[in-house]
């Protein structure tokens, strides 16, 4: 059986009918979109199956939403006796990450979620704060035209370095602007992001300031395997170091493209993606087209994969 390294989508790669079919063809995985209807108390997997996209695309109910999508399918790879030697999550993914390592109860998971996009919501007005994907720049170099965009009066900085050539930039939306069309006047190329919040920056310190007492109230395990963390993106399974890399990822940059480095060097270990869409494969194959990467998604994925990944 190969080994196996888990990754986990963030916001953004929720779709409406995600998990549908999967819930339809393996119990398992009906069994724990119910717990998280239970857990939350309204029916998230309605919201999941059929919509409607503008509810789904809510920050509070799109963070649960992926959790539950991405947690039923490492249920169902666990049934198999499918176990991972190292787990990481993009932004939110990062929870999803925890519950399949252990670390986190699956229903404490969800609560947290909803109440972490509650507070990213609202912690800067509508219209005042955005973020860009930059194309085709260096990190130095678009670290330069940040600071040259918010030019000492205003938030702009890296939020994602995803790796690939590509890096978000968030703050508010004026200086995001700006840095966009310096962007394209510096030789690289701009694609603004339909997030509804500057998600990782300062921006969100209201929101780092709300959650820290609610990840506080939870119990957190020692992991069962390894987790990339996203501020650091290096291996942890200790409980206290997870819960203040929970806290920390609020605002600070996604470390992506160093946690891929550090899987990508793990011998040969499988790649999977589990959870709605297949964002994080193409960042896989963006810096290292050799390498496999399953995307996880709906059944008929899942189904086709377990073979190869060695299920019982």
């Amino acid at each position: 059986m190969p080994e196996l390294i888990y990754l986990f989508p963030g916001q953004g790669s929720q779709y409406v009918g995600m998990g549908r079919d999967l819930a339809a063809e393996f119990p398992l995985a009906a069994q724990t979109f119910a717990e998280a209807d239970a857990a939350l108390g309204f029916p998230l997997s309605r919201l999941c199956f059929a919509g409607p996209e503008e509810e789904l695309r809510l920050t509070a109910n799109t963070q649960p939403a992926i959790l539950a999508h991405s947690v039923a399918v490492a249920r169902v790879l666990e049934s198999r006796g499918l176990k991972p030697v190292r787990v990481a999550g993009h932004s939110l993914g990062e929870y999803s990450a925890l519950v399949a390592a252990g670390g986190l109860e699956f229903a404490d998971a969800l609560r947290a979620v909803r109440r972490r996009g509650e507070l990213m919501q609202t912690a800067v007005p509508v219209g005042e704060g955005s973020m860009a994907a930059i194309l085709g720049m260096s990190v130095e170099a678009v670290t330069a035209l940040c600071a040259d965009a918010a030019a000492g009066q205003a938030v702009c900085e890296p939020a994602n370095f995803n790796g690939g050539g590509q890096i978000v930039i968030a703050g508010h939306a004026a200086a995001v602007a700006r840095a966009a069309a310096l962007a394209t006047e510096r030789g690289g190329r701009a694609v603004p992001l339909p997030v509804s919040a500057p998600f990782h920056c300062r921006l969100m310190m209201p929101a780092q300031k709300g959650l820290e007492p609610v990840l506080h109230s939870l119990t957190f395990r020692r992991l069962r395997c390894p987790l990339l963390s996203n501020v650091d993106a290096e291996p942890l399974d200790d409980p206290e170091t997870a819960r203040q890399a929970l806290i920390r990822q609020v605002t600070s940059p996604v470390q992506w493209e160093k946690t891929m480095r550090h899987l990508l060097a793990h011998g040969e270990a499988v790649i999977c993606e589990l959870g709605p869409g297949r964002v994080l494969c193409g960042l896989v194959r963006r810096m290292d087209r050799s390498r496999k990467c399953f995307s996880l998604d709906g059944a008929e994925s899942v189904r086709a994969a377990l073979p190869e990944l060695g299920a019982a």
